[in-house]
């Protein structure tokens, strides 16, 4: 610049810091930060990043930027930010990133930087705003950078989700569908389902019901600074997942009546009630059960990065007053009594998640309970855990959270009485090894069934079971006879002997009994059944047999009378003699519930020696979908899929709907109508429905993944086949789902998977 002073003219250089330095671009590289974050699957246009790993921001400026130009850098999370509660950082260049936040300069053009940014491995999760503060000289400027979401990082050794295997870390993270084991310990099916972690909207979904918890509401500042923590976000979901409290997701039930809501069979995924919660502005979703909460919770915990599977576990039990003893009572005609609120249900269906336990030492890292189905209060609200499985396994029935309620769960002996019309009380037998069976999750990398009791349980019957049973005792309270030595909940009706100081009496049983199947059990068919009894002594025995068979949920609990007889069976000694009996279609067809299943009880009765009682779960087992793919599944090319069914019914069936569902490979929303014998879709997909009774002709209800159409009616043992196309939207291996429903059978299910090419 040239200046004139006193007709003298000389010229300086204004040095640069006077001028304010402003950014005139900011570039988040979004496809390489998502990369190395593991954050490429999430379909949204947010920045998504994981605590702990740095990421890179390349800003440029108006001019060159000069030694004296200082920068620091605000991150912001919450409501009312603070540095006092780990909601605010500022942070300046080089700073050590060891207890915090800290940027680092990398390679520099004039007038463009690049900067590194690392968050800390126990930063809060949840969204962020990202502001830089620019002093040159006596200029101070301030910039929005933009805003992203911090997520958990099983990928960070210093992150308490940290997982080492990368497999398990795909498995437990990355995968967006699985299987849920459902049915009894003897007929384990798989269920698959949809998780869809990574769909449109999941992930505002799930900050959304942590900014919906009762916490917040009641201190939101708080909330938010306690978000760092796993183990406190892992129980903020397992209220909110389920309606009881506040206004969480899903509302359940389980008495068979559903015509408020939607039968929790027909849920495939959770994609469609997150999205339904949230669009409804919070209103609970009806209606659900245990797998439908554990699947929509592990697909939020999944979302927010925290390692999360799906476990069943068969005859599960649900301990009241959690003194790990399940009484169960009948009367001499084998109907069960409601005396006691504890019940064994086929199975229960919660979730694992994986995190350190710092509260309670590294001995107890790794695999934690959680459960959203509400059955029990923990310190107030419906959830539970978690619950380290290293605790639950040694007894540990102490520590937080809920692990004597799981111990329970997976370990309770069972009892089981008879109440006479006398009013006399009958221990028949006590098991020590009935409940928690088979606990199941789905292994890495395939559909198989992994068992993982080993995880909850020494040996049934070992010496160290039956030694960690006694610590859980201990601990608890409770003394050998079952009953606590502190009552708890007062509610909680005493045991009948107890109440009315009935006889009870314990005698050696003189006969034994089983019931056998002789055939599989197929909906639509007789069920074929076989009573053998055998006299244990050399008397001669008269033994009066009650037979009830009755439709119950898969929690057990009786809904409806099916069948009834009694009759009276002579014994020589040690003789053994079958009765074959049959339960027909027409007996079943109209007491049968969705869950398919029937308790067939027989009290066997002698007039000296103990009663004795048989018992046989049935699942009736469906008829299968044939789901074929006509073809190689591409990225953004049309796949014809096709789905065969054969109605298994001696009868017509009306109304059947077919819904088909998967991420990465049903997008978008399909409008069908039909044009001149044809399905025609919006989007010029033609769909080939062929039937010999006639054509599907209506759609129920289309969603952004799912699809949905109906048939008129379908001929006894008649079979119909849907052709339709799918345009995948996602490489690698997809879930397809189908299933059928109607109002003679529920729902059928199926499911293929695909291993979709990357476009070509």
């Amino acid at each position: 610049m040239m200046y004139k002073l006193k007709g003298t003219m000389f010229s300086i250089n204004l040095p640069y810091i006077f001028l304010a330095l402003k950014i005139t671009n900011i570039d988040w590289h979004s496809k390489l930060n998502k990369a190395a974050h593991h954050t490429s699957d999430y379909n949204s246009t947010q920045m998504i990043l994981r605590r702990g790993q740095a990421f890179t921001i390349t800003l440029n400026f108006q001019r060159t930027v000069q030694p004296e130009d200082n920068f620091t850098f605000i991150a912001s999370t919450g409501p009312s930010p603070a540095e006092s509660q780990q909601t605010k950082a500022i942070f300046n260049l080089s700073e050590d990133a060891t207890n915090g936040w800290s940027a680092s300069q990398g390679h520099c053009k004039p007038g463009r930087m690049n900067f590194t940014i690392v968050s800390p491995a126990n930063a809060i999760i949840g969204r962020y705003k990202l502001k830089l503060q620019i002093v040159s000289g006596n200029k101070t400027s301030s910039a929005l950078l933009g805003q992203f979401v911090l997520l958990f990082n099983p990928w960070c050794p210093n992150d308490d989700v940290y997982m080492a295997n990368e497999k398990e870390r795909q498995e437990y993270v990355l995968n967006d569908s699985g299987i849920i084991f459902q049915g009894k310990e003897k007929y384990i099916q798989q269920e698959a389902w949809n998780y869809g972690q990574f769909e449109e909207d999941i992930l505002d979904i799930s900050l959304s019901i942590l900014d919906r918890s009762l916490n917040h509401r009641q201190d939101p500042s708080t909330d938010v600074s306690n978000r760092n923590d796993p183990i406190y976000v892992c129980r903020v979901i397992s209220a909110m997942v389920n309606s009881n409290d506040e206004k969480g997701v899903v509302e359940g039930k389980w008495n068979g009546n559903y015509c408020s809501g939607t039968n929790p069979l027909h849920w495939s995924g959770s994609v469609t009630i997150l999205r339904k919660w949230y669009r409804g502005r919070y209103k609970p979703i009806r209606y659900g059960q245990c797998w439908v909460f554990a699947g929509v919770m592990c697909t939020v915990l999944r979302s927010l990065g925290i390692p999360t599977r799906v476990i069943t576990n068969f005859n599960s039990a649900h301990d009241s007053n959690i003194n790990l003893s399940i009484d169960k009572y009948i009367d001499d005609s084998g109907k069960t009594l409601h005396l006691t609120e504890d019940s064994v249900w086929n199975f229960h269906v919660w979730n694992e998640s994986w995190m350190t336990r710092r509260d309670l030492g590294s001995f107890y890292d790794g695999w934690q309970v959680l459960d959203a189905t509400p059955q029990e209060k923990s310190k107030g609200i419906y959830r539970c855990g978690p619950a380290s499985t290293r605790a639950i396994k040694e007894g540990d029935v102490n520590l937080d959270y809920d692990s004597s309620f799981v111990f329970a769960a997976v370990n309770a002996d069972c009892v089981t009485w008879i109440q006479h019309s006398n009013k006399r009380k009958e221990r028949i037998y006590s098991n020590t090894r009935k409940i928690g069976r088979f606990i199941s999750t789905k292994a890495v990398g395939t559909n198989t069934r992994v068992d993982v009791t080993d995880n909850y349980k020494y040996p049934e019957g070992s010496p160290k079971e039956r030694q960690v049973y006694k610590k859980a005792l201990k601990l608890l309270g409770v003394r050998s006879t079952g009953r606590r030595k502190k009552v708890t909940k007062p509610r909680r009706r005493l045991p009948v002997a107890r109440r009315q100081n009935m006889t009870v009496t314990t005698r050696k049983p003189t006969i034994s009994g089983k019931l056998k199947l002789d055939a599989a059990p197929t909906i639509g068919q007789d069920i074929l059944l076989t009573l053998a009894l055998r006299n244990l002594t050399a008397d001669l025995k008269t033994i009066k047999v009650k037979l009830r068979a009755s439709a119950v949920f898969y929690t057990r609990k009786p809904k409806a009378d099916i069948l009834q007889w009694s009759r009276s069976v002579q014994l020589g000694s040690e003789e053994v003699k079958e009765i074959s009996f049959k339960i027909s279609y027409s007996q079943y067809k109209n007491a049968l519930m969705d869950d398919r299943k029937i308790l067939v009880t027989a009290v066997c009765e002698a007039r000296q020696g103990a009663s004795f009682l048989v018992e046989k779960d049935i699942v009736l087992q469906d008829p299968f979908l044939t789901i074929q793919v006509l073809g190689p599944a591409v990225v953004h090319k049309a796949t014809n899929v096709q789905v065969t069914f054969t109605n298994p019914l001696s009868e017509v069936v009306t109304d059947c709907v077919l819904r088909a569902e998967g991420s990465g490979l049903l997008k978008e929303q399909l409008k069908i109508k039909y044009v001149n014998g044809v399905w025609l879709t919006t989007r010029s997909l033609w769909w080939e429905i062929q039937n010999t009774s006639g054509i599907f002709k209506k759609i129920l209800s289309t969603y952004n993944h799912i699809l949905s159409f109906s048939v008129a009616r379908m001929a006894p043992m008649e079979t119909s086949t849907a052709e339709f196309e799918i345009i995948p939207y996602k490489s690698g291996i997809r879930q397809l789902q189908v299933d059928l429903a109607c109002i003679h059978f529920s729902n059928i299910k199926g499911f293929v998977m695909l291993d979709v090419a990357p476009a070509q």
